[in-house]
This record gives structure tokens, C-alpha cells and sequence, in this order.
């Protein structure tokens, strides 16, 4: 077999076929750890139990951002004058869903597995299991089975999957998760959706807009509880103000379905009543059965590593996006991949890692200083780096300063009522930024501005000299500057 060679795996386990790198998982982090390796000139396979392209493609960002943009589109035009009138009464939900099926190749990889074939990394079909030390076994979909050694590295990409509480008879329900919800095919007329996270935010955004009844059911305080706490608190009031009931403090003790209905019982002691339940309430690593036990980890177990994505106490095995934990983003898997992707290279031609740089090319940095998020809600949050109680609570003596979007001519040029705020905290010793939130309609494209100054570590007597385009959105950049100043 030739590392070009696309694979679904032969019966049999006579001759392992080897390969410098072997990588569980063809979900987007995956396909970027081939893409480097592959570059490097190492030989590499990959194995995927599911549709090349993982989560992401077919679940997640993909689907979910096709069911957000319309919503998100009507409701800037609603804001617009002289066009608010022409974009009146509900969305085509037929022409909504369809849209969606296209952003997902209507759940087929063809396109995906051609680039894996273009790239020149083997792709075996069936389910990945560690079986000691740098060795891998496959069983395939036919019932046959392949053994992979790998020479330098064994990556594991296998991601997460939805975590759901421990409510008795929760099967029979037959609850939706993030995948259900994504990949619906009709509106439910009424939606409960458990959870006060992006996926949670995300999913009442969307099936409001597209008519359904949505009640959201929050355990905690307020809605995105790891950003600012504006953020969440903006975003709960434009959803009741969209007509979804927002109900902080409550917990779901019980759910039956009873003739095609959803009945949920809270905590507070509420009945309530819907077609569809979602819980969006955290993720949980696919891990559990990889055959960590025969490389002495737990199966299971998110799974720990250092900034080259290195498991702890290995020399050959890789964990990257999900499953470590540092960051369930896929932007920011990606970005792990291409790290690893470099170190394993670097390992295997014996060239010293760059280790004491920390923003060097082996070194996940960004995975602890400035991971970048977008919420993708009307309107949309976004943040970068640390909030303001995150880095106190790393000991930086910190400033944050606060905008409203209120300042800012471009804004109310965008939008009629423009709503939204933006904070930068400042590091006091450093003068440079350790976090940046906006918050606001379409201040997702503003967020990379601020990854750079992070990243960058920018000092603040410099940033006088980017000077913001008038008049933009952007400009807020200088009300930031101008309220630290004073």
C-alpha cells in the first residue's frame, strides 16, 4: 500500500500497514493534523468511524451557522430604514432548511474524502482502538479488521459528544442534543431548551426565528456564564424580546413524553409542556472506547497534554481539539492541530523543538492567552483572551474599560438603535490588553482585530496609532482608547 492509497480497511490482521503517523479522527482537527504531517513529507493514515469532516461539518458550526444567518439577516434589515417593511411576516422555512441541507452536502463526504485523497493521507473507514504503544487497530464496517503501526506518532482527534443529565426514563424521551437540533427536518411548535450556553443561545435564536415556541431553562445565574456577564445578560434580553421565555435559577427534575408531548418538571415546580427538548448541557470526550487502558490512561477521560498537544508521560502519542479539553472551538482545534502537526515533525527529523518560545511554532499558546469566540445570536457576542474576573483571578492586575456602541457614528449607521457594549481589560503593569469582549450586530467581524492586539501584545501607546476607519464600527476601538485615557 502507498500512503496515497484511500483505504477502507482489508479483512484481516496478518500484516500491520505502517505509516509514520496514524490519526483517530477525520473531523476538521484531524484533517489538519494530516495536511501538516502530510506536508512534512510523512506518510500518514487516518481512521474515521462516521463522515469524514466530523462534528463540525455535519452537526455543529456548519449547519447551525446556515440556520442562524437568515434569522440574523432579517433582523439587521429590520433595522435598516426604508427596509424593514419589505422584510415583514416569517421566514421560508422550506427554503431555510434546504440551505442548510446544502451547507452540509446533505450529510454525505464525497468532497471531503477527495481532499484527504488530494493531500495524500490514507483514509480507513471503521472504528479506531488503541492496542498498545504506537499501535492502532480498525475494525471495519464489513466486519473485517486492520492493524496500523505508526513511526513516530499516534494523534488522537475523536472530539466530544453531548453530555446528558442522569433524568430517569431522559431515553424514552428521546431528547434532542446539538445534533438533533441542527439537523431537524421540521419546526417544533414549541421548543425547551435546557441550558445557558452558546449552543443553547444559538439553537433558541434559530428555531425562534423560524416559529417555534421557544422556553429557555437555565440552571445558573444568566446565559454564557464564561464570557462577561453582560454579554449574556444583553443577549437574554433581545430574546425576550424575540418572544423566547428566558427562566434563570431552574432545573429540570423530570420529563416524560406522553402522546407525542414533551412534559418537564422543574425545580420551581413548573409543568411544562413542548414537541422537542433540547439539552445543551456540556459535552463529555469520545474517548471512552479508544483503548486508552493499553497505554495506562483512563478510558473516558478528558485527556491531558502540554503546548506541542504531547499526552503527559508519552514520547508518541497526540491529543488535539476536543478531547483535551484546552478549548472546544474548532477554529481553535485547528489551530492545536497545526502545532502538533509542526512538533511531530519537528520530532521526527530530530530537529529540537522550539519549547522556550512561547509563541514559537511549537507551542499552543493561544490555547491559554487568547482563544477567540463568536456567539452567533442577535445580537452577536464576542470575546477574546481573559474576561476581567478571569484575569484577576490569574493574579494580573487588571482595568477594564467599558463602551457602549452608543459612541460609535458607524454603529448607528449599521442599525437604527444600535444596542451593544465592548470591553478591553487592561493589564495595568504591562499596558497591553489580556481580553477584549464586544458584544452587538455583526461584531463577530470585529474580533479578530482584537485576537491580534492579544496575540500581539500590543502595547497601548501603540494601538493610538491604528487608526480605525471613519466612519466604521470599528471605530470603537478608539472610544475604548480614548475612555482609558480619560
Amino acid at each position: 500500500m502507498t500512503d496515497t492509497e484511500n483505504t477502507e480497511g482489508p479483512a484481516g490482521d496478518a500484516t500491520p500497514d505502517e505509516y509514520d503517523v496514524v490519526v483517530l479522527g477525520a473531523g476538521p482537527v484531524g484533517e489538519n493534523v494530516a495536511d501538516r504531517t502530510r506536508a512534512a513529507g510523512l506518510s500518514t493514515a487516518i481512521v474515521e468511524s462516521e463522515l469524514v469532516g466530523g462534528e463540525c461539518s455535519y452537526w455543529a458550526c456548519m449547519p447551525s451557522k446556515a440556520l442562524l444567518r437568515p434569522a440574523i439577516a432579517r433582523a439587521d434589515a429590520h433595522r435598516v430604514p426604508g427596509l424593514r417593511h419589505l422584510v415583514e411576516g416569517p421566514l421560508d422555512t422550506a427554503e431555510v432548511l434546504a440551505h442548510r441541507d446544502y451547507e452540509t452536502a446533505h450529510w454525505k463526504d464525497d468532497g471531503q474524502v477527495g481532499w484527504l485523497e488530494s493531500v495524500g493521507a490514507a483514509l480507513y473507514r471503521g472504528h479506531a482502538r488503541l492496542a498498545g504503544p504506537r499501535r492502532v487497530v480498525v475494525d471495519a464496517p464489513d466486519g473485517g479488521r486492520q492493524v496500523l503501526t505508526a513511526r513516530h506518532a499516534v494523534v488522537l482527534s475523536t472530539g466530544s459528544r453531548a453530555l446528558l443529565p442522569d433524568l430517569p426514563g431522559l431515553a424514552q424521551v428521546k431528547p434532542w442534543t446539538s445534533r438533533e437540533a441542527t439537523s431537524a427536518q421540521t419546526v417544533p411548535g414549541r421548543l425547551i431548551v435546557v441550558g445557558g450556553g452558546v449552543v443553547a443561545v444559538e439553537m433558541a435564536t434559530a428555531w425562534r426565528s423560524l416559529g417555534s415556541e421557544v422556553t429557555v431553562l437555565v440552571r445558573g445565574k444568566g446565559l454564557l456564564p464564561r464570557m462577561e456577564p453582560f454579554a449574556g445578560e444583553l443577549i437574554a434580553e433581545a430574546l425576550a424580546e424575540s418572544g423566547v421565555d428566558v427562566r434563570t435559577g431552574t432545573s429540570v427534575t423530570a420529563v416524560i413524553r406522553e402522546d407525542g408531548t414533551v412534559v418537564a418538571r422543574t425545580d420551581t415546580g413548573d409543568r411544562l409542556e413542548a414537541d422537542e427538548i433540547l439539552f445543551a448541557t456540556g459535552r463529555a470526550p469520545r474517548t471512552d472506547d479508544l483503548g486508552l487502558d493499553t497505554v495506562g490512561l483512563e478510558s473516558g477521560s478528558w485527556l491531558e497534554v502540554d503546548d506541542s498537544l504531547r499526552v503527559t508521560g508519552s514520547d508518541w502519542l497526540y491529543a488535539v481539539g476536543d478531547v483535551n479539553h484546552r478549548a472546544l472551538l474548532t477554529h481553535q482545534g485547528k489551530y492545536q492541530a497545526r502545532i502538533a502537526g509542526a512538533a511531530i515533525a519537528a520530532r521526527a527529523a530530530g530537529v529540537p523543538l522550539l519549547e522556550s518560545d512561547r509563541w514559537g511554532a511549537h507551542a499552543a499558546t493561544a490555547d491559554h492567552a487568547a482563544v477567540p469566540q463568536v456567539v452567533f445570536t442577535d445580537p452577536e457576542a464576542a470575546a477574546v483572551g481573559l474576561s476581567l474576573a478571569e484575569a484577576e483571578r490569574a493574579g494580573h492586575r487588571v482595568r477594564a474599560v467599558d463602551v457602549e456602541f452608543s459612541s460609535v457614528a458607524g454603529a448607528g449607521l449599521y442599525a437604527d438603535g444600535y444596542r451593544g457594549r465592548a470591553r478591553m481589560v487592561v493589564d495595568l503593569d504591562r499596558e497591553i490588553l489580556r481580553g477584549v469582549t464586544f458584544v452587538g450586530p455583526a461584531v463577530g467581524e470585529l474580533i479578530h482585530s482584537a485576537t491580534v492586539a492579544v496575540v500581539g501584545e500590543v502595547p497601548v501607546d501603540r494601538l493610538w496609532h491604528a487608526v480605525p476607519s471613519y466612519p466604521t464600527i470599528s471605530e470603537v476601538w478608539l472610544r475604548l482608547l480614548e475612555a482609558y485615557r480619560g
